[in-house]
């Protein structure tokens, strides 16, 4: 009987790969034209950027000469400071110009996310504290534990300064509003109550709209007060007045600033690893390795094969990091 159980298991689980469907599109083109190579393996991905297997990292302006400390993974950087770090908990502040340490700020838990402007780092720990670090004293502002988390998607959000303000995006879905100047009360946004992987993947400012999002729920907070859309959420992407989701079932979705449906394309089986969209143009990448360039309404597009995709992709201003590759997406349309 015992044989007989464990045959019909492997059955079980053999039915259930081999059910497994793929985005599989009939027509494709090459991105050749648009591809060079730089030389890299990336091992680790935050928000902001992607580790190297060589240390080096790939930030905002691309792939960095800076090589990080062995054991440190990058999460985020601005225009003077490189944030890295490892699994004991070790913040490590690196000035970009003489390429050292600046701070080692031990935390004692993994940090997950982190941002950094005019001296201060704002934090998120992955116990689900937040915290604020004051590098002019070598001072925590403030350090706070949040609700306890079980499990939590990769693509954690970074912390958001604006202007006075640091908006933290917890992993409990929600975020945590903070005056710097009265740091000990902070303002709390509800964006959804799952019990597990429900931190905020996305969190942006356009103009005076806040766009934030865990894998269920986008919510925009403006003048116009709070709205809220719900769906399976890969990734999302901002341009202009849209808001584009690429959804677990792959769908791509136009939305208002409101959070209205403007419109939405469908592409069968596709499971998106990332997208953007910029100058009247969205990109979605499946995780096979199709690139689908749409139009900014959704009703065009044109697939290119990009090949399988074996390590972490990223994104970033109008470059697509790709095992090893960068594809420049402004060169590839729809059309």
């Amino acid at each position: 009987m015992k044989t007989l159980a464990l045959v019909f298991l492997a059955v079980l689980l053999f039915s259930g790969c081999s059910s497994k469907k793929y985005f599989e599109p009939e027509n494709t083109s090459s991105a050749s034209y648009a591809s060079s190579s730089y030389g890299g393996n990336m091992v680790d991905l935050s928000r902001n950027g992607g580790t190297l297997e060589s240390g080096q990292y790939i930030g905002k302006s691309g792939v960095s000469s800076i090589k990080l400390a062995e054991g440190y993974r990058f999460l985020n950087e601005n225009n003077k400071y490189i944030l890295t770090a490892n699994a004991e908990g070790i913040l490590n502040v690196i000035d970009k110009k003489t390429q050292e340490s600046a701070r080692a700020i031990s935390l004692h838990v993994p940090v997950v996310s982190a941002s950094i402007q005019n001296g201060l780092i704002g934090y998120v720990l992955n116990n689900n504290t937040f915290g604020i670090y004051r590098m002019s004293d070598n001072s925590k502002i403030v350090e706070s534990r949040s609700e306890r988390t079980f499990a939590i998607d990769t693509r954690a959000a970074s912390p958001m300064f604006i202007e006075n303000l640091l908006v933290m995006p917890m992993l409990d879905g929600k975020l945590i509003i903070v005056n710097v100047a009265d740091a000990q009360n902070g303002k709390v946004v509800y964006i959804s109550s799952e019990k597990v992987f429900n931190n905020v993947i996305y969190l942006s400012r356009e103009g005076n709209t806040m766009v934030a999002a865990t894998p269920r729920r986008v919510i925009t907070l403006g003048n116009d007060g709070q709205n809220e859309y719900k769906a399976n959420i890969s990734e999302v992407a901002v341009s202009g007045n849209r808001i584009y989701l690429f959804t677990k079932e792959g769908k791509v979705i136009a939305l208002s600033h409101a959070l209205e449906e403007q419109a939405t394309s469908k592409y069968k089986f596709a499971h998106y690893a990332v997208g953007t969209a910029f100058d009247g143009k969205v990109y979605a990448l499946d995780q096979q390795g199709s690139l689908i360039v749409m139009n900014s309404d959704l009703s065009k597009n044109k697939i290119y094969d990009l090949g399988a995709i074996s390590e972490p992709a990223f994104i970033t201003g109008t470059k697509l990091y790709k095992d090893g590759d960068v594809i420049e997406l402004s060169k590839l349309g729809y059309e």
